[in-house]
């Protein structure tokens, strides 16, 4: 028993059951606690008045004994250690039974326990009738483990926790523990050295930054109002619907004064309505799962349970998207499960082994980010990740996922040279272990969620031509609702930056995108990525004088909104923000008083608006029937024009887009259905701060041919415009 003292006081036990709580010798009970630091240690009845006996030192670092009659504490008992004149009264953590039950234990140790978050980390719980927190935590390869906290003083040896066997889990239930303590986890490696303190990878709180620590956060106390909404959300999610984004960075939307952060409760005040007035179907967040560095933005978390501090707590967060959902909007999760940093609080190495990333630094490591690797091929790291993905989607009711940095985990060689890669055995470098993962976590996402009803979506940001990244995973897909286009973002973006006397000889960027617009479920993005780093505003990048550019913009917005896909939108490009983004600040909302900022909002409500209003321009955005070239072929005009069509096709939109800065008289563009083609927008009308040349509402189609139709229309084209017509029979 001598050396199992020993390492109850340094830290080292793996079963500080053996020795601590009370055990039955013969007729008495035999009761032993750790109370390091303490004089004297006396323990008391249930309630804390009546001290029945003193314990006797048995070891220098705290370690406190005495026999007992059982009857005496048959109701339960407490501690009263002293400190001088000063006493701390306490329940005991040994005397619980464990709480994760064997079959818990069996699914997280196979990787298939759908919620591995309602047994790891910290829950505040009631066991035997006393409340309390419960912690538990994954740590194979380490030796010991304890719960150093602010309840403890942040001893790395007062609560040693209990080895749950080849589970490779560690449990312990600590009375008198709630909501808002603060901990982190302590390890010892095989070797007795103590390791860095590490937060909870299931934490579901964290302390504001630059603190590390997890905090308790007891999630079964808010009372959602969002029903109504989750029972129609699969309604709001097919690829027949209309989804234009928000993309949205928590702080830097907008400031207070001092440049402070706003709350979740501010943001719903203020950011849910303006999203709403502008007509958008979704917001989505960029990463708000905690993370240690503001300049990440939130791209290399480290709290994958917890939302972040800056903004208030998981609570107020709730209430965010209770918000979100009773303004009728969906809200989307940027979620990071490609890497993470190597903060020493954080995964890296935390039981003192490659526990969550790869050893080898060819498959460990990202030179991007200068970051970890999940290990994609470890079966409770897979597990840890999918659970994730339920926690944000069951927990918090999110609408969806946004997947970030795909491509990065479907190559092995992705962004390394030769030789700092390790090739399949074929040669080749697929990365077949994260493509099972994905599958796997699509197909959970999409699975049935607990109390919650479906709905759901995940979106791919997959910049390669991977195959299949939508197609459903008993297909060889990788089972995502979505994917982001990023050739179209690309190719479009290079032709709208030309001058226009130069954009005949890059027509065929605009027009590319239609040879493979329908083989994934695409999303058209102008994310955060097109406004940083170097690459100026939207608005900087076109050409031209300041009434050219915004003609421009004006022009390509509504080119955007009426190609097939569905649509996002970064953050203040909506007012057409002159300044490269800045995360560290607010948008430059005092732009918005000057006419060409508000022309383009104005811009921004009616195209959301048109493309709820009419079905030709979301009900066929996935499928090709929904899209036909008038003339895709004039790029010495510079003019581009195509149909869309609504699935009955007795309403179909037609699109005529003049990239010029030439106005164009009595210009022949063909249709397919005779009839009256009501002009139902121009980017150049005046409203908008355009030059106000238009088609007087709309003509009746003449019976001459044109572009290989029998009828057609004679329009004028303003400069740098979109012009936009709906048949009306």
């Amino acid at each position: 028993m001598k050396a199992a003292f020993e390492d109850i006081a340094n830290g080292l036990s793996a079963d500080p059951f053996l020795v601590l709580g009370r055990h039955r010798v013969g007729r008495k009970t035999h009761l032993r606690t750790f109370a390091p630091g303490a004089e004297k240690v006396e323990i008391l009845s249930p309630r804390g008045k009546t001290a029945i006996a003193t314990l006797t030192r048995i070891h220098d670092a705290g370690l406190f004994e005495t026999d007992i009659p059982a009857s005496k504490i048959k109701s339960g008992y407490r501690y009263r250690a002293w400190f001088g004149e000063l006493s701390h009264i306490y329940e005991d953590p040994y005397r619980f039974a464990p709480s994760i039950g064997d079959l818990d234990l069996y699914l997280l140790s196979e990787g298939r326990h759908a919620h591995a978050f309602r047994c790891l980390g910290a829950h505040v719980m009631e066991q035997d009738g006393i409340k309390g927190t419960r912690f538990a935590v994954w740590a194979p390869n380490a030796r010991s483990a304890c719960v150093a906290a602010d309840f403890n003083l942040w001893s790395d040896v007062k609560h040693p926790m209990r080895s749950r066997g080849g589970s490779g889990i560690w449990e312990l239930f600590v009375p008198d523990v709630g909501d808002g303590a603060i901990y982190k986890y302590v390890f010892r490696d095989q070797l007795g050295k103590l390791l860095p303190f590490k937060a909870d990878p299931f934490g579901f709180g964290a302390e504001m930054r630059p603190k590390s620590a997890s905090v308790v956060r007891d999630l079964s106390g808010y009372k959602w109002q969002d029903q109504d909404w989750l029972a129609t959300r699969w309604e709001r999610h097919t690829r027949e619907v209309p989804m234009s984004i928000y993309e949205v960075h928590l702080g830097s939307w907008k400031r207070k004064d001092g440049n402070d952060y706003l709350t979740y409760t501010e943001l719903a005040d203020q950011l849910i309505p303006y999203v709403k007035k502008l007509g958008f179907t979704h917001i989505e967040v960029m990463p708000i799962t905690e993370h240690p560095f503001d300049g990440s933005w939130g791209y290399q978390p480290i709290g994958m349970f917890a939302p972040t501090r800056r903004h208030g707590t998981p609570d107020d967060f709730k209430a965010f998207v209770d918000a979100v959902h009773a303004a009728g909007l969906g809200i989307i999760l940027d979620w990071v499960p490609g890497h993470f940093p190597s903060d020493e609080h954080g995964l890296a190495q935390f039981d003192g082994t490659h526990l969550y990333e790869h050893a080898d630094l060819r498959k460990g490591f990202h030179p991007d980010w200068n970051t970890l690797i999940f290990n994609f091929g470890r079966r409770e790291v897979v597990n840890y990740l999918v659970s994730n993905a339920r926690f944000w989607l069951e927990e918090y009711h999110l609408d969806g996922l946004r997947v970030d940095a795909v491509a990065s985990m479907l190559y092995l060689d992705y962004s390394r040279e030769d030789g700092e890669w390790i090739p399949n055995s074929d040669g080749s470098n697929e990365n077949w272990e994260a493509v099972k993962f994905l599958q796997t976590f699509n197909a959970d996402a999409y699975s049935e969620l607990k109390g919650v009803p479906g709905g759901i979506f995940t979106v791919a940001e997959e910049s390669t031509a991977w195959p299949g990244v939508t197609a459903p995973t008993n297909h060889d897909g990788l089972g995502f609702g979505f994917k982001w286009n990023m050739g179209w973002m690309n190719d479009t973006l290079s032709y709208m930056s030309e001058d226009p006397i130069n954009r005949r000889h890059h027509y065929h960027m605009m027009t590319f995108g239609i040879d493979y617009a329908f083989s994934e479920n695409y999303i058209l993005p102008l994310s955060h990525d097109e406004v940083v780093h170097g690459k100026g505003s939207l608005i900087d990048r076109m050409p031209g004088d300041r009434w050219q550019k915004y003609a421009n913009l004006r022009a390509y917005y509504a080119f955007m909104w009426t190609h097939p896909g569905k649509k996002l939108l970064f953050m203040g490009c909506e007012f057409g923000q002159t300044a490269e983004w800045d995360a560290d600040q607010s948008l430059d909302w005092h732009l918005t008083q000057y006419p060409e900022h508000a022309n383009t909002q104005k811009l921004m409500t009616d195209l959301n608006a048109l493309y709820k209003t009419y079905p030709a321009l979301h009900e066929q955005d996935c499928v090709s029937e929904g899209f036909d070239w008038i003339d895709g072929g004039a790029q010495n005009d510079n003019v581009f024009s195509y149909i869309r069509w609504d699935k009955d096709r007795k309403q179909p939109c037609l699109i005529v887009c003049n990239f010029s800065p030439i106005p164009r008289e009595g210009y022949h563009v063909g249709v397919p259905i005779a009839g009256h083609w009501s002009e139902v927008l121009n980017t150049d009308s005046g409203y908008y701060g355009g030059s106000g040349v238009g088609n007087l509402g709309g003509f009746d189609s003449l019976h001459t041919s044109a572009n290989g139709l029998p009828n057609s229309l004679s329009l004028k084209l303003p400069p740098l415009s979109t012009s936009v017509f709906v048949l009306k029979q």
